[in-house]
């Protein structure tokens, strides 16, 4: 079966041909590192990664590109505001995000390259944008240069909207705009910015607008046509429909295909700073393992809302340890074969609700079965492709202290265990099930085994 996957640009499924055949250009909207990440952050990042990893498995050479925006008009805000450089603040954001990534078991791109790193490849694009007659320097002396929206009469077509429907660009000064949704290019420096945040220009010092970033970065690494660009769907207008509209009209062919991934939202409202309702990487972890909050997040189809709950993420923690019970049970097994039906979901539009059912259905199967080990196998396939295999060397940082804490409580169950065969052994079966009738209320179900009991995370 080919992969389909929805297009955002045609809105429908549609079968993913590369335009290169078996080598795929991925390009993926990064984060601006302005403040430390949150659960919503993530997702595009867990999202693309499974795309990246099914790409990889289907005998795709995936270059996976995601950027980084590190410097923004609220980076600088922020660090004026925190009486500490824009650049410090960037810095210290880029390693929060980056540990955030590597909790989640997110495999690095093939480049991840700075805004601030390809200056010189922004000012060639605008400088090519303006020869072609699709933008302009403002004449209000501020040092801008803005696209020219009516010189591209396909603006809008990623999101389907007309110009003149639409509302005034708000990332710079209006007065020197000849329309109010051009949108900027290149920013010409205040005087109440840092010097450090300006490079020098045709037009004066300044710093590159967010758009121009992207499209820059894409071209430099992956050239001027390309395979899949993504990121959050709240990217699709403005950040995207700028992006191609720029490329395209500096002749360049762009993505050929558009992959946004939903919102989580607390409350019906995006997960955002702004709404002070966001969850913290760290503090979350502190709940759940990242293994488990990966789960959490690939369970969800990737164009799929969710509607963020502890309640839900520790229900999805439950499923998880099940699964880790049952392979635990069945010993060492290497990887087997991918069931069909696991196949079929992942290509049918990335379908990871279907694929962790087919998962599911695998380990009640292998539960029920005289040898799970074939079964095991192929669980441990599909928890490979979705980044989810637990002895991966990856959880095995972030889970040192998830040893430390098992270890503990095998301890403690031991001990408990030991008591009830005591009292079993005494005939005082009365005593042995109010033993386990204690475990099992605290979350820990026992088996009796030939080789001794065992217990598992209910």
């Amino acid at each position: 079966m080919t992969l389909r996957l929805y297009d955002t640009a045609t809105r429908d499924v549609r079968d993913f041909v590369p335009l290169e055949e078996g080598k795929v250009g991925l390009y993926l909207c990064g984060l601006t590192v302005q403040s430390e990440p949150h659960v919503g952050h993530v997702r595009s990042a867990v999202n693309f990664d499974v795309l990246q990893r099914w790409l990889r498995h289907t005998g795709h050479d995936v270059t996976f590109i995601r950027n980084v925006t590190d410097i923004d008009d609220k980076i600088i805000t922020k660090a004026a505001a925190q009486g500490r450089p824009w650049y410090n603040l960037a810095a210290a954001m880029k390693r929060e995000l980056d540990a955030a990534y590597a909790s989640l078991n997110v495999d690095p791109p093939t480049y991840e390259p700075l805004a601030t790193g390809h200056v010189p490849e922004m000012l060639a694009l605008i400088e090519r944008l303006i020869s072609r007659g699709h933008a302009y320097a403002a004449e209000d002396g501020s040092g801008d240069v803005y696209f020219d929206v009516r010189s591209w009469s396909s603006y809008g077509e990623l999101t389907r909207q007309r110009l003149d429907d639409m509302e005034a660009a708000e990332d710079a000064d209006p007065r020197g705009k000849r329309d109010p949704r051009d949108f900027a290019l290149w920013k010409g420096r205040k005087e109440s910015e840092p010097e450090t945040a300006s490079w020098p220009s045709p037009w004066g010092p300044g710093r590159p607008g967010w758009h121009i970033e992207c499209s820059a970065m894409a071209g430099k690494y992956l050239g001027t046509a390309f395979d899949i660009h993504g990121g959050g769907v709240d990217l699709r207008f403005p950040h995207h429909e700028n992006e191609q509209a720029q490329s395209r009209a500096a002749g360049h062919a762009f993505a050929s295909y558009w992959f946004h991934n939903a919102w989580i939202t607390t409350a019906g409202e995006k997960m955002s700073k702004s709404l002070g309702n966001s969850l913290l990487i760290p503090e979350v972890l502190k709940r759940v393992r990242g293994i488990e909050l990966r789960f959490y997040l690939v369970a969800a189809h990737y164009r799929s809302h969710v509607e963020f709950s502890f309640e839900a993420l520790e229900e999805a923690a439950v499923g998880f340890r099940r699964i880790e019970g049952f392979l635990e049970r069945a010993g060492d097994v290497e990887p087997g074969e991918l069931p069909a039906a696991f196949v079929a979901a992942m290509d049918d539009d990335l379908g990871t609700p279907a694929a962790v059912a087919v998962l599911h259905d695998t380990v009640r199967e292998g539960n029920k079965a005289d040898d799970p080990t074939p079964y095991a196998g192929q669980v441990l396939a599909m928890l490979d492709v979705l980044g989810l295999h637990p002895a991966d060397p990856a959880w095995g940082a972030a889970s040192s202290d998830d040893a430390k804490l098992t270890s503990a409580v095998d301890a403690l169950v031991a001990g408990l265990l030991e008591a009830r065969a005591d009292a079993r052994a005494a005939k005082d079966f009365a005593a042995a099930d109010a033993i386990r009738d204690r475990i099992k209320a605290a979350g820990i179900e026992v088996e009796d085994t030939p080789t001794g009991p065992k217990w598992t995370l209910i």
